[in-house]
């Protein structure tokens, strides 16, 4: 066992230690935060994974191929969560900055490993043109489309297109809250939607 996984399991055992004492419940996230950064305290950060690890795990999951990739993910994601806390500034709420962090993580995970990019049936996306519309496709559309076909569709565009569809359609992140994520302007949030939407949709047209 490497020291990373050594660190990841005494971060979690320190944790449900923590919980079992008491006392951390009324805390607020990013009380909690103040207080893990000020001391780097890891029996304090194994209450904010204990709070945090399955949204994490269930975002990690959608850009695993299988659930052991996804708890691999889910453990260096906390681990250099533990590295880099410092630099949440509370500009936005913790789970918001959590969200992006996660994405983040995810997106250059996937672009590490580009054939990762198509499955036996796909289309290489560097090679593929797909016309965008110039007309805009609705949120309505999106939602009404069938969930097999929807996921292996997802699975066959850019993560950082993916990334953004499933923070505004899965996890109802504004229009604002995306321009804080991806560090852009509204104006561009929107424009790589409505591109990111339009590809998706030609991608599950084409689709058996």
């Amino acid at each position: 066992m490497t020291f990373l996984k050594r660190l990841f399991l005494i971060i979690v055992n320190q944790g449900k230690e923590a919980l079992s004492r008491g006392g951390y419940a009324d805390l607020s996230d990013e009380e909690l935060v103040a207080k893990i950064v000020a001391k780097n305290d890891t029996l304090l950060f194994g209450v904010l994974y204990d709070r945090h690890a399955k949204m994490v795990y269930n975002k990690c999951y959608g850009f695993a191929r299988s659930i052991d990739e996804a708890e691999d993910l889910t453990q260096d994601i906390f681990l250099m969560l533990f590295v880099k806390l410092a630099s949440f500034k509370g500009k936005s709420k913790f789970t918001t900055w959590l969200y992006s962090f996660t994405y983040n993580f995810c997106v250059n995970y996937v672009n590490r490993n580009k054939q990762r990019k198509m499955s036996d049936n796909s289309i290489p996306m560097d090679t593929a043109e797909y016309k965008i519309s110039d007309e805009e496709v609705s949120d309505e559309t999106i939602y009404e489309m069938k969930s097999a076909k929807l996921a292996k569709s997802l699975e066959m565009i850019e993560p950082e297109e993916k990334s953004i569809l499933l923070l505004k359609y899965q996890d109802g992140a504004s229009i604002k809250e995306l321009s804080e994520f991806l560090e852009i302007g509204e104006s561009a949030v929107k424009m790589r939607l409505k591109r990111a939407k339009s590809k998706l949709l030609n991608i599950y047209n084409s689709l058996d």
